[in-house]
């Protein structure tokens, strides 16, 4: 065991940015067989949630080739191989039919078939979005996450054979009398899959666990980066950790010691990065353009889309591009508003993305709360554009039928406080009209309904393909026009950890 400890830093490693982007990417031109968007980029109007029309979802390029919805898809899920892995989300899974984990076997897109299910106390608990697997070592590991913040139970898991999942800790993580002394919210692998990084939310502790002996995970370094952390992002050497925060920003951590196994490792703060553009930060996905390393980094909320960030210089991280929606940006927060009323807590955020090799990526794909997958053509890291998306028919009126969708859960609360930040920032600026605000959705303050679907999960690349689970609908293989997309020869999905 080994008990947490102080992180060092150098003198002043704090920056920030107030900056607040204002300007969408180009839009998709959908070809044909679309069905688009009926208004603002990424939006899903009042008056399309309120008619009905949002049940039959919309697409342009991209299109659903089968899928396996069971009872909703949880927050974030997997996939390794010709296997997905659907997460879960307590106490709604517990109900069944399949406990736990669900495991799929995605040898024919169009019909996903389940193989098994992964009912350690980890799995049972709620992965929230610690569900992560290492190719390089054939490992599937989550930890169980029963409220935003969990402790003690982690899993690792064999998948030589993806579709049967092989338990491989049987005692520390995954007895329950045999508890690691971690906190749970978030995690994911060095590139190596040697170490597991997991993250509380509050308090924001973070911890290194070895996996040399997956069998025995062990907890090699502890420490408290901030008071809230949330995902992360590993260089490809495993030497500098990108830890989101909470609040809006991230930390590099140097992970070096952590990564050598030095016997009392420490992990000083390299730099710190704050924004005021989105909060919520979730995870960064490191990448690089030439020899320059980038982060394509996602807010969780405040409608702060996806920033590029350059980590050349690692002390002095800054942001240098950003990816939004039409109905992102700070002249558009009336509009959202009024179509978001009356379907939760979120609004049209990113939550999680996959570039589609980590050396010059030629796209990358997110999931989209609310606005379904959106695929953007990132060759040139500063001349963005989107070409594909695919929000997914919404399941107004099955909340009591979808117990694993935190989307149904969260439905109690039908007002998008999360974008509070942003349109206050619009009100500020002058660019929010109270009028264009108003909808007939706008006194939906409590039992929001399901006139979207939330997608929370990175879509992996599978060639033309793309791999994802969205809380509602549950986990769905799509298939990008040709036209649109050629993978790279040498295609690897990289979600960052």
């Amino acid at each position: 065991m080994v008990s947490a400890q102080s992180v060092s830093s150098p003198p002043d490693p704090v920056r920030s940015t107030n900056d607040v982007a204002d300007t969408a990417v180009a839009r998709a031109d959908c070809g044909p067989g679309s069905t688009p968007e009926t208004g603002l980029q990424g939006d899903v109007p009042a008056a399309d949630r309120d008619s009905g029309r949002s049940a039959a979802g919309y697409r342009c390029n991209l299109e659903r080739l089968g899928g396996y919805a069971g009872r909703g898809g949880g927050i974030t899920s997997t996939s390794y191989d010709h296997c997905a892995y659907m997460g879960s989300f307590f106490p709604g899974n517990l109900l069944g039919p399949a406990q736990g984990v669900q495991v799929l076997d995605v040898s024919d897109p169009a019909n996903p078939v389940l193989t098994a299910t992964l009912t350690e106390p980890a799995m049972l608990a709620g992965t929230w979005e610690s569900l992560k697997v290492n190719a390089a070592r054939k490992l599937l590991m989550g930890m169980g996450v029963p409220a935003l913040t969990g402790a003690g139970l982690l899993s690792v898991y064999d998948i030589s054979d993806c579709a049967h999942p092989r338990l491989l800790n049987t005692g520390p993580g995954s007895d329950l009398r045999l508890p690691l002394p971690i906190t749970s919210h978030e995690g994911g692998f060095s590139p190596d899959g040697n170490t597991y990084w997991a993250s509380g939310t509050a308090p924001g502790i973070v911890s290194a666990v070895d996996l040399t002996d997956p069998a025995n995970p062990r907890v090699v370094w502890q420490g408290l980066p901030g008071l809230s952390m949330h995902g992360i992002g590993v260089s490809p050497d495993g030497n500098r950790v990108y830890l989101s925060n909470i609040l809006g920003g991230i930390t590099v951590l140097d992970a070096s010691a952590v990564q050598r196994r030095d016997p009392d490792p420490q992990v000083p703060v390299v730099a710190e990065l704050h924004w005021s553009d989105g909060w919520a930060t979730q995870h960064s996905v490191p990448v690089s353009y030439g020899d320059r390393p980038y982060l394509f980094t996602v807010d969780e909320a405040g409608s702060g889309g996806v920033k590029l960030v350059d980590v050349a210089d690692d002390a002095a991280p800054k942001v240098v591009n950003s990816i939004k929606l039409e109905v992102n940006l700070p002249q558009h927060q009336d509009s959202m508003l009024a179509s978001a009323s009356g379907g939760s807590l979120f609004a049209y955020d990113s939550h999680y993305c996959a570039a589609d090799r980590p050396v010059d990526p030629t796209a990358l794909a997110c999931g989209w709360i609310s606005s379904g997958i959106r695929v953007f053509d990132v060759r040139d890291p500063f001349d963005v554009r989107e070409i594909a998306y695919y929000n997914p028919p919404a399941k107004k009126g099955q909340n009591t039928e979808l117990w694993n969708s935190p989307h149904a859960l969260a439905s109690i609360i039908g007002v998008p406080v999360l974008e509070a930040g942003a349109v206050t920032q619009a009100i500020q600026q002058g660019v929010f009209d109270p009028a264009e605000a108003l909808s007939p959705r706008s006194g939906m303050v409590a039992f929001g309904d399901l006139s979207t679907d939330w997608c929370f999960s990175p879509p992996e690349w599978r060639g033309n393909e793309l791999w994802v689970t969205c809380a509602d609908n549950g986990f769905m293989t799509l298939r990008l026009d040709p036209s649109t997309y050629t993978p790279p020869a040498d295609q690897r999905s990289t979600v960052g950890s």
